[in-house]
């Protein structure tokens, strides 16, 4: 099997794994499915497409496309062409869209139906079959190494959005595949939408690899299992969300599956309950479960395996790549294990940057810069994450982390999700109110949950106010907006005019 190495050029490397399994399966999604050789030809087409549409070296080309082949042969069209590939959410409020494509200013926006306009009309999108009709030919193409090879926007929907350009050119380099530990025979399987940088990351990855990629064309518990089961995945991502969902289906439905072939469950995104953690350690093997913690930034991250995590239950790791640091909330350094500050991270000295923004400064001291975690260091360096600087809550004088009450939260049976935020209060300043999405049918009362709690957290840590809810309270990535969940309970607060 082909391995790339150090500096190949990833707008080659299909033609490399075309060469030696012309009719394995390389990408499939639902009923949808490329070999090898189907996703080398259509991309050179559509990367002669993009060329007619004016494309050049080092633009951005926004990938506006749900989980399918078509987001797989656009990318590496991409990469063939030396431009930069921006996978975008296809359900952007017009707002979000016109932020972010105004940042990106994207040469062409692939999207899923030919003139859609989009911007305010100043973009205009293109489908990667009418891309592939004007390229008119899938004969091979000479690569053109772009400076990037990704291009993930950030904070959209809080109207500042910002373009996180990879420190990485269009040409392979073997830190993604050491990070997530994926190997080249992997059937990997990813549930997660490919316009969030994890998912799109490791996808693509594992391609470059020669792995078999199954992308979920959208979230369904059972439906991962059936997939692990059809398709003997190997290795699957995961977000915590996810982990709740699988876990809350009935005993007897997880039973039926056949998942001997898994060796790695990866997880990420968002902090995972240690009870959440427990159950899939208990239930697949501590040896199957990793957890990365790392921003889009990727100036530094951790990795933990299921074995450590549970001689260090709650951490997310050691530091795998770059440093890491803790910093007190007035600014000094913390040289003491088990104190809580500010989670730093730089690349290791002599490196080359990891990122670049646009739409955005760089906030650095020496290097360092913050994501906004609060964390500490264990004596043996293993990091433990409390929550984000933004969502701490300051109840009467004292520091509450939303993620801790969470945690308690997801102990619960009855709990699929939580989200905990801080209203107003003339005494306190802060009142702890918790979000809690119950499973469907379960017959709990804010009673129970109350009752629960006492027995898990301090009185300080628990909510004054509890409200049920059915609804989802994360995205399909696992991403929890407090600010937007406070504002709407603030707004329905606010006396009728």
């Amino acid at each position: 099997m082909f391995t790339p190495g150090p500096g190949f050029p990833l707008g080659d490397i299909l033609k490399e794994h075309a060469a030696q399994r012309p009719d394995t399966v390389a990408v499939r999604a639902g009923a949808e499915e490329l070999t090898w050789d189907e996703l080398r030809r259509a991309s050179n087409a559509v990367a002669r497409g993009l060329r007619l549409c004016g494309v050049t070296r080092g633009r951005i080309v926004a990938l506006m496309l749900r989980n399918g082949p078509d987001v797989v042969v656009a990318a590496f069209a991409c990469l063939k062409t030396g431009a930069v590939p921006q996978p975008l959410s296809t359900r952007l409020a017009p707002a979000e869209a016109r932020a972010v494509l105004e940042l990106s200013d994207p040469a062409v926006v692939v999207g899923p139906e030919d003139g859609a306009p989009l911007g305010e009309g100043r973009f205009r999108s293109v489908t990667v079959d009418t891309l592939r009709r004007r390229g008119d030919s899938d004969a091979e193409l000479a690569t053109e190494v772009g400076p990037s090879w990704k291009a993930p926007a950030s904070g959209g929907s809080t109207g500042r959005p910002k373009i996180i350009l990879s420190g990485t050119p269009g040409t392979y380099n073997p830190f993604d595949t050491e990070a997530w530990g994926l190997r080249g025979a992997d059937q990997v399987l990813i549930t997660a939408p490919v316009h969030h940088n994890a998912p799109f990351s490791t996808a693509m990855t594992a391609l470059f690899n020669g792995s078999t990629v199954t992308l979920l064309p959208k979230f369904d518990a059972e439906r991962v299992l059936a997939e692990v089961e059809r398709n003997a995945i190997t290795w699957v991502y995961l977000v915590p969300t996810m982990m709740r969902r699988i876990l809350a289906l009935p005993a007897r439905t997880r039973e039926r599956y056949d998942l001997s072939s898994l060796v790695s469950v990866w997880h990420c995104a968002e902090p995972c309950p240690p009870a959440v953690k427990q159950a899939w350690i208990d239930w697949l093997g501590a040896e199957r479960i990793w957890e990365l913690y790392a921003g889009t930034e990727a100036q530094a991250g951790c990795t933990i395996s299921g074995p450590e995590w549970v001689r260090h239950r709650g951490s997310v790791g050691r530091a795998a790549w770059g440093e890491i640091k803790i910093v007190a909330l007035d600014g000094t350094p913390v040289r003491e294990p088990g104190v809580a500050g500010e989670v730093f991270m730089r690349v290791a000295p002599g490196n080359p940057p990891a990122f670049r923004y646009i739409g955005a400064e760089v906030r650095e001291i020496d290097g360092w810069s913050t994501l906004g975690d609060i964390g500490e260091l264990d004596a043996d360096g293993y990091l433990y994450l409390r929550d984000r600087r933004s969502d701490m809550l300051l109840v009467g004088g004292v520091n509450v982390y939303p993620a801790e009450i969470e945690g308690a939260l997801a102990e619960h049976p009855a709990v699929l999700s939580s989200a905990v935020v801080g209203l107003p209060d003339p005494e306190l300043g802060n009142r702890v109110h918790a979000i809690v999405q119950t499973a469907p049918g379960a017959a709990v009362t804010v009673e129970e949950i109350g009752s629960f709690l006492a027995t898990r957290l301090s009185p300080h840590k628990r909510p004054r106010s509890i409200e049920l809810v059915d609804t989802p309270l994360r995205s399909a990535a696992g991403k929890l907006r407090r600010s937007a969940l406070r504002a709407e309970r603030l707004a329905d607060a606010e006396p009728a005019r």
